[in-house]
């Protein structure tokens, strides 16, 4: 991941229920549902010019790192963040109870 990448920020757009950051005037975000004290994360989206870039990676760490910071539980229904989390396993801590992933 670029050291710019690392340093993102992080918005959470209540009204459309996302988290996101803007890069050069480009949008990346993850949906999300919140119910109780779990947060459904359904969708990640990156705009094509910041393939490989690591920024979908970005935006799901600062994602969790701000579930975590709000004492909420994680589903991840996007296999991005799925695939985020089984590679980073200090996350697995965020995960609801009975949400396994291998």
């Amino acid at each position: 991941m670029s050291e710019k990448m690392t340093d993102i920020l992080l918005t959470d757009n209540k009204e459309l229920r996302q988290f996101e950051t803007r890069i050069d005037g480009l949008t990346a975000w993850i949906e999300y549902n919140i119910m109780d004290d779990r947060v459904f994360l359904t969708h990640a989206e990156v705009p094509e010019q910041f393939d490989d870039s690591g920024l979908g990676a970005a935006l799901v760490q600062k994602a969790l790192e701000e579930i975590g910071r709000n004492n909420l539980k994680v589903v991840p229904a996007c296999a991005f963040v799925k695939s985020y989390i089984r590679q980073n396993s200090k996350y697995r801590k965020l995960l609801a109870p009975g949400i396994i992933i291998e």
